[in-house]
């Protein structure tokens, strides 16, 4: 099925607020539906998210170090809970230049808690 990265990217960009609304699963799930994306019978946990990319094309590819990566616009990452609140996880795609979930992230973890715990993760990419 046909996966358009820059309507992914664009898409993410557009509608991305200053600051996390916690609700990264739907504003990603947004993006990949107007990149051509099927999101249908998406759950609602960011964390659970991996069999969507899975059944879209994406592949989880091996990211050991995420401060060295080179990261490609489309790639999308889906984090484990932390053990201080953020139960759903935490999913964003990467726009070739930025982190964005349903706001323009500073890097690759989306705030404190996910910097300081590191929890597991994996990275898919189309």
């Amino acid at each position: 099925m046909p996966f358009d990265t820059e309507k992914f990217a664009g898409h993410l960009r557009a509608h991305a607020g200053r600051h996390s609304q916690s609700s990264c699963a739907k504003f990603v799930r947004r993006a990949l539906e107007a990149a051509g994306a099927d999101t249908g019978s998406h759950p609602n946990y960011a964390k659970h998210y991996g069999p969507i990319l899975l059944r879209n094309g994406f592949h989880a590819i091996s990211v050991d170090n995420p401060d060295e990566f080179a990261f490609q616009k489309g790639d999308i990452v889906v984090m484990n809970a932390t053990a201080n609140g953020h139960q759903a996880g935490h999913i964003a795609g990467y726009d070739g230049t930025q982190w964005i979930s349903d706001f323009v992230q500073r890097g690759f973890w989306p705030g404190p808690a996910y910097a300081r715990e590191k929890p597991s993760y994996v990275v898919y990419r189309r």
